[in-house]
């Protein structure tokens, strides 16, 4: 990831104070800067490496940070940095693998103003809208909503409805959907690339923030939200046409562990044939709490065969936060 300051959006992609309702500069200083350092035997650290950087923004007077969960997940040391350059550590409160949120509490003041919370509803495809990262207006992004849609990721992650702008911002990660009431309407996630007629434009996917409502109290105070965690099988798939395909296996995860094999085609979960990437991980949350065996149907080398996974709950892989 290049450095904040080697950078910056030509004047024409940036948003103008002027075009917008609100106070462009006071909502872009929400956006903080996130630096996170994870231990080399993370369970995450071989795919999503040990330091990473992206981006949060402050929710709440006392500076409370929301980002992307991927940046922060199994953290030991996180470091967060404003516009005005104020520098402070961060303690994970919690990652929330539903929806992907994760929330930071800094160790000192940001002395940064809290950005309202805005819905998904209020904004319409084909509208423009902001997305920031650190840095202020020379790292904020004039985009627009070309999809509001379903998602599913390979990692066994489903929404039911997402933003997608364009054009993309190259530091996507936590980055702030602000939509043009002032309001934060979702936190960047993804790079995508989208079939659009007939050619490909690529953009960001970005969470919305509507799914923190129901969740934020008991994820600040507790870490964890009351809903029950899903049964995880540790198989990234993809599809390939009109098939599903696994494309790679979790060391130690319960689908390798059960046989599962890398190319392995998925026929059916519990005898009912999926119909999409999302169909498939419903259909496996269907099964069950994490421990609940999953029966899976597979194609391999032109044979199919019956495989009995059982699930796991994906947090037990993983590192806890460290309270200070």
């Amino acid at each position: 990831m290049a450095e904040q300051k080697d950078w910056a959006f030509p004047a024409e992609m940036r948003p103008r104070p002027e075009d917008w309702r609100f106070d462009l500069d006071r909502a872009l200083d929400a956006v903080v800067l996130l630096r996170a350092e994870i231990p080399d035997d993370a369970f995450t650290a071989p795919i999503l490496g040990t330091e990473r950087a992206g981006n949060g923004v402050v929710i709440r007077d006392d500076g409370l940070v929301l980002t992307i969960g991927y940046l922060i997940t199994e953290a030991s040391v996180i470091w967060l940095t404003t516009n005005k350059g104020a520098v402070a550590g961060g303690t994970v409160l919690a990652y929330d693998q539903a929806t992907g949120f994760g929330l930071v509490q800094p160790l000192g003041r940001l002395g940064v103003r809290a950005i309202e919370r805005g819905s998904i509803n209020s904004i319409r495809v084909g509208e423009n809208v902001v997305v920031a990262g650190h840095g202020g207006r020379a790292h904020a992004l004039k985009a627009t909503v070309f999809a509001k849609r379903e998602f599913a990721g390979y990692w066994e992650y489903v929404l039911d409805e997402a933003f997608f702008t364009a054009p993309a911002h190259p530091q996507w990660g936590g980055s702030a959907l602000i939509g043009a009431d002032g309001r934060l309407a979702g936190i960047g996630s993804l790079l995508v690339q989208e079939k659009i007629d007939a050619g490909t434009i690529q953009g960001n996917m970005l969470v919305p923030v509507d799914l923190l409502e129901p969740i934020l109290d008991d994820m600040a105070k507790t870490g964890r939200t009351k809903r029950a965690p899903r049964p995880w099988l540790g198989m990234y798939t993809t599809e390939a046409g009109e098939r599903l395909v696994v494309a790679g296996l979790a060391p130690g995860g319960p689908a390798e562990r059960a046989g599962v094999r890398v190319g392995d085609a998925i026929l059916a979960v519990a005898g009912e044939k999926p119909s999409s990437l999302a169909d498939l991980w419903r259909k496996v949350w269907r099964c069950g709490a994490p421990g609940a065996a999953v029966p899976l149907k597979l194609a391999r080398s032109g044979k199919t065969s019956e495989f009995r996974v059982v699930s796991a709950d994906r947090g037990d892989f993983l590192k806890k936060p460290h309270l200070h």
